[in-house]
């Protein structure tokens, strides 16, 4: 078992490379990042001067220094950029959504495993300030026995996005595999597999050719109801979380800072990366045993995608397991497949 750092590679260094990526990968003791393919304008070496820039994909895979590739690449391309990283003995930290059916997030795990080679999935939503408190109230059980769960995700973005392939008719495009995965991700990992699952898309901005809203309704175990929602058209977001059990109600807004601090150029391991600004608490409501309900501010712990980071390591370096396996993705793919308006029940 060696404790040298993990040598590894982006696809792309564009947004998600530039602000989700390389700044963990470098602020992580446990990685060396090493190279990048960059097809058209080489860029990266500005920001990381002995970055070994790649024009093609093949040439960074044959690459024998490279153990870990990062596909960050458009959705569409992401089960085949997956096959072709596996095939050449890399292990693969695949974006999401990992593939755009069942079928594929099978074939991929069981090439990973005929080559000996991991594969990762890129949930980093899981790691955000806001979720995290969420997560703690749901398993600290302060709600009771929960009934009802409301997650969103929304923006206000009625002008097509300037990046075409988010547009475009391709498998993995539109708001449900765009949003969707963070949504599923976080429910799953607190609730597990629903028992059943309604959704509701739709496509409401001029001349779109993709979905730009849904919502799915999942159901599980003792009553409780969750519906994960997201829009490109609400100019003014209400709480991205609202939970209401026997016991009390919790309301959250989407408050993880790290993306706008990111942009900004802040480093992950700033003292201030990742902490909630004042105003920004939880809002949690419980009775009290006499039925008088009591409302107190809830503070977030700072969020740090670096957990994800410090996941992939351990489980690279040190054989632990890592916290998004295959079966949570085929539960999330499953869901993201199923017909609109229509009924899936888990079989």
């Amino acid at each position: 078992m060696t404790t040298a750092p993990i040598r590894t590679a982006l696809l792309a260094y564009g947004m998600s490379g530039k602000l989700f990526h390389a700044p963990f990968l470098s602020a992580h003791h446990g990685f060396d990042l090493q190279a990048v393919v960059e097809r058209t304008e080489r860029r990266m070496h500005r920001d990381y001067p002995d970055i070994r820039s790649y024009g093609s994909v093949a040439e960074v895979l044959a690459d024998p220094a490279i153990e870990l590739v990062v596909v960050n690449t458009p959705p569409s391309t992401h089960f085949a950029l997956a096959q072709q990283a596996l095939r050449a003995g890399k292990h693969v930290l695949l974006e999401k959504p990992v593939a755009t059916s069942v079928a594929e997030v099978k074939e991929l795990w069981a090439l990973a495993g005929q080559m000996g080679c991991h594969l990762l999935a890129y949930q980093n939503r899981r790691w955000d300030s806001d979720f995290g408190a969420v997560r703690r109230v749901v398993q600290g059980g302060q709600l009771g026995q929960l009934l009802e769960v409301h997650m969103r995700f929304d923006r206000y973005k009625p002008a097509l996005n300037t990046k075409k392939f988010k547009e475009e008719s391709l498998p993995g495009s539109g708001l449900l595999y765009d949003l969707g995965p963070h949504l599923l991700d976080q429910a799953i990992s607190l609730f597990g597999q629903p028992l059943s699952c309604h959704k509701t898309m739709g496509q409401y901005r001029p001349d779109s050719r993709v979905d730009d809203f849904f919502s799915l309704h999942l159901g599980y175990p003792q009553g409780l109801n969750v519906w994960l929602t997201s829009s490109l058209l609400v100019a003014n977001a209400g709480p991205a979380y609202v939970l209401h059990g026997t016991l009390g109600s919790y309301q959250k807004g989407r408050t993880d800072p790290q993306e706008a601090q990111l942009l900004q150029g802040m480093s992950p391991l700033a003292p201030e990366y990742g902490v909630e600004q004042p105003g920004q608490e939880g809002r949690l409501t419980v009775a009290d045993p006499d039925g008088t309900l009591a409302i107190t501010p809830d503070l977030a712990a700072p969020g740090n995608y670096l957990g994800l980071f410090e996941a992939v390591y351990q489980t690279l370096r040190n054989r632990s397991p890592y916290p998004i396996g295959e079966e949570q993705l085929l539960w999330q793919n499953e869901l993201l497949a199923a017909t609109p308006a229509a009924a899936w029940a888990k079989t």
